[in-house]
């Protein structure tokens, strides 16, 4: 069963600094350029314990994680953040425009303390597979600051009963904590609530739920291996979840509007031997291929995309020379796919993965889990200026996977290839904080 707890988070103090020059994208969506916005908004921004900036002289003792350690603990200490009185759980609303188009929509969730449970329990499914860099990154700086400052984004299915019971305590223009709007104009609004009866009521409601990791599979993943860590020495004897048994996350009611998934589109690199052409030739074993306009822009790509999506697998290879549609797979030996069923096997995204990146390109499961010769881009601008500007062998744009295929692979107990998914807009991270100790 899915157990859920309020708790009391820390939060920003606004006499300190006004919450919106304080918090963070997620970690991972924090490129160079926000990192250096992010340090100049406030000394207290949160960017310097996500992911601080790593120097020339960093040896074990005094590092980024380290200095992440110190500053929350800093923070803490001298009124920046302030522990909430009560143990709560956060109503959180994103309203936003849809990429893409001139349409408005909002996301409602609550923001609560989630047990850890292992995949095999049944009760928390993935839905794709983790990258091995990240997730050691992430349990260093989980080890130093035993803090988690984002929360996992879990989608349920649980027809809009909990949402009903939350909005009965939380009045959607009423009372708000926290409201503030991002860098991409999406606004959020926090409301605390604090009534025991109405967090009994939430918490009966969430218990036969399946949870489902839309956003944050490594996180979650490191929180696993630091419960385990620690779980010898844990003092479980009051019947209340032990700090690291726990960790903070977003829940989201899949079958509410507002649920958006964007693609992520793939970068190749770093091939010793690649050919535009014989990449082409071998990628008819596969796909019919179509020629496109080698200039294509952004729009017209994403168009091209969407239309040849309807009739089923669409992907769109651009190298610095030449770009191509490919569509209608072609029959091929179970072998090829491995252990993946006809449910996964049908995905674009699986498609690429296993004909394009591993038998064409020769790019092994190892390598593209250590990120070796496959990088990640959400903006098909940034994808096609990054191939015609030499930096990266051929870009392959894809449209995105559906909310329903999302679901029905993770809850047959089945993974997709990794950063498959790009929920959108993420959820911001600063906005509550978990301390463990």
């Amino acid at each position: 069963m899915a157990a859920i707890y309020p708790f009391k988070a820390w939060r920003y103090a606004p006499e300190f600094v006004p919450v919106q020059q304080a918090v963070t994208q997620p970690y991972d969506k924090i490129t160079p350029a926000m990192q250096e916005r992010y340090y100049e908004a406030s000394p207290y921004n949160l960017v310097r314990v996500i992911l601080g900036k790593r120097l020339p002289g960093d040896v074990e003792a005094e590092n980024v994680y380290t200095r992440a350690a110190a500053c929350f603990q800093n923070w803490c200490q001298t009124g920046v953040l302030r522990r909430d009185s009560e143990p709560s759980i956060y109503r959180y609303s994103q309203s936003f425009t849809v990429p893409g188009s001139s349409a408005r929509a909002e996301r409602r969730g609550f923001i609560a303390l989630g047990r850890i449970e292992q995949y095999s329990a049944g009760v928390v499914f993935r839905h794709e597979q983790t990258l091995a860099k990240p997730k050691a990154d992430r349990l260093d700086l989980l080890r130093a600051t035993r803090a988690h400052f984002g929360q996992i984004f879990m989608l349920y299915s649980g027809a809009g009963k909990v949402d009903a019971l939350l909005d009965s305590a939380a009045a959607p223009d009423k009372d708000i904590d926290i409201e503030l709007t991002d860098e991409y104009d999406v606004v959020h609004r926090v409301w605390k609530i604090s009534d025991p009866s109405v967090i009994a009521s939430v918490q009966v409601q969430m218990q036969d739920r399946k949870l489902i990791v839309a956003d944050g599979h490594h996180r979650y993943e490191t929180a696993l291996t630091y419960r385990d860590e620690r779980l010898a020495a844990a003092d479980t004897g009051s019947g209340l979840p032990v700090p690291y048994d726990s960790v903070m996350m977003t829940f989201i009611d899949m079958d509410r509007p507002g649920l958006v998934i964007l693609p992520t589109h793939r970068l190749v690199f770093g091939l010793p031997s690649f050919s535009a052409a014989q990449f082409q030739a071998e990628t008819r074993k596969f796909f019919t291929v179509e020629e496109v306009d080698a200039g294509i822009d952004a729009a017209r790509a994403t168009a091209i995309l969407q239309q040849a999506g309807h009739a089923g697998t669409a992907l769109l290879a651009v190298t610095a020379e030449i770009a191509f549609l490919l569509h209608s797979p072609k029959a091929v030996g179970a072998s090829l796919f491995g252990n993946f069923s006809l449910r996964q096997q049908a995905l674009d995204v699986v498609q690429l993965h296993k004909c394009l990146l591993e038998h064409v390109l020769k790019i092994s499961e190892d390598a593209i889990r250590n990120q070796e010769n496959v990088s990640y881009c959400r903006e098909p601008a940034e994808a096609l200026s990054q191939v015609r500007s030499g930096k990266v062998q051929i870009a392959f744009l894809m449209n995105p996977v559906r909310m329903e295929q999302v679901r029905d692979i993770a809850l047959a107990g089945e993974v997709l290839p990794q950063k498959s998914t790009d929920f959108y807009p993420k959820l911001l991270s600063g906005l509550t904080i978990y301390a463990l100790e």
